[in-house]
């Protein structure tokens, strides 16, 4: 079986949860079939890697323009399948290209929905009218695929709420997963320090890009109320537009002028130093206002850190009430929100022990429910009854 990878992201550029995604289950599809990846930007040296740049007569100067450049990747895509039994596609941005492969070639179409635009509306604020067209991609591509992974059964909810002529039927649950040998507690000092960041103190920890969607602006007001004895530690990047960046930017000056212990890192982590910060943190908090998955929970409890996460999308599925963390509902008062938050942290920074044991807890949970060689054996399990019908 030779299955063709559509997806913006792939190494060396990887800049969020679905790059990370695509880039562990390739490496764990290559041990089962014939992997071809396709994505966007320059060369790549990986065999069976090939990637394109859009098309230079669409101009780049608009954030609109960013869609079309987008779908011209797709239609080389859509050509780039020729010769595979199946394509796989990740996000709007190369959806697309596996529908039109499925037409070009008249083979099935796999796509899996990290995210669904119409909830995302914020990103007309960093698309324009491009918006537009990431919402006709995506929908075009979800009524006509043969199968669709949704990486959480809250996903799965949605994409039948937000699609309702899509065929239950065709929609499966197959969670992200994680490598629990790459993510493991992994202490380090010099790196903490590098960053200005004291490990004889409590952290506090946030992983996220610069979005509404992942709450960055309710983490930071959260950290007013939360024990100043703690250091809050900021790993935010990648703003869907230089002004919600400079927004972010401010906040996080005023909050370090008056409760001072913030630490703002706005640059792409190295795995090893993101290890090093989860390690350290007491706590790790995700207050995303929409959340299909969130990795990063994950990424967090395999480092044996406690996590205190909305209660929102897939998060619901990898954290454990009372168990790794804690779950707070996401109310329509921001002010309460950060308030509900600051609250369960705080608990947690009290005391210690409990934070540890859940954090144990959260490791545990990770390696006997998340591993990549049982997602892949499951996906693999999807190409075979698409491919057999």
């Amino acid at each position: 079986m030779r299955v063709a990878v559509l997806t913006r992201e792939y190494p060396p550029e990887v800049y969020g949860g679905a790059g990370v995604h695509v880039t562990q289950l390739v490496e764990q599809l290559a041990k089962l079939v014939d992997v071809d990846v396709q994505c966007f930007g320059g060369p790549r040296d990986e065999p069976g890697v090939r990637a394109y740049r859009p098309w230079p007569a669409i101009p780049a100067q608009r954030a609109d323009e960013a869609a079309l450049q987008a779908m011209s990747v797709d239609l080389l895509f859509a050509s780039g399948c020729r010769g595979a039994d199946l394509a796989h596609s990740h996000t709007w941005y190369a959806n697309l290209g596996g529908h039109l492969a499925k037409l070009l070639h008249g083979i099935p179409h796999v796509m899996t929905a990290h995210s669904l635009e119409p909830l995302r509306p914020w990103k007309a604020e960093q698309l324009g009218g491009g918006y537009a067209l990431s919402l006709f991609n995506e929908r075009t591509a979800l009524e006509g695929a043969d199968g669709i992974i949704a990486v959480s059964g809250g996903m799965r909810d949605d994409i039948l709420a937000t699609y309702p002529s899509v065929d239950p039927g065709r929609v499966v649950v197959i969670h992200n997963g994680i490598d629990t040998d790459a993510w493991r507690p992994a202490p380090d000092d010099e790196a903490l320090a590098r960053f200005g960041i004291d490990p004889a103190r409590p952290v506090v920890a946030f992983v996220g890009r610069i979005t509404r969607q992942k709450g960055v602006d309710h983490a930071l007001a959260a950290a007013e109320s939360v024990d100043a004895g703690a250091q809050m530690v900021f790993c935010a990047g990648a703003p869907d537009t230089p002004a919600i960046g400079a927004e972010m930017r401010r906040q996080a000056a005023s909050l370090a002028a008056r409760r001072g212990g913030v630490v703002w890192i706005e640059e792409m982590l190295s795995r090893s130093d993101l290890l090093a910060i989860l390690t350290a943190a007491s706590v790790f908090i995700c207050p995303s206002v929409y959340e299909p998955f969130g990795l990063t929970n994950l990424e967090a409890m395999a480092c044996e850190t406690a996590v205190v996460g909305s209660a929102v999308g897939g998060i619901p599925e990898i954290v454990v009430e009372d168990v790794t963390g804690h779950l707070v509902p996401l109310v329509a008062d921001a002010t309460a929100f950060a308030a509900a938050v600051a609250g369960r942290v705080n608990a947690l920074l009290a005391d210690p022990d409990r934070a540890a044991t859940m954090g144990r807890a959260g490791r545990l949970r990770a390696i006997e429910h998340f591993g990549w060689p049982a997602i892949a054996a499951r996906t693999v399990g999807l190409y075979e009854r698409l491919l057999s019908t």
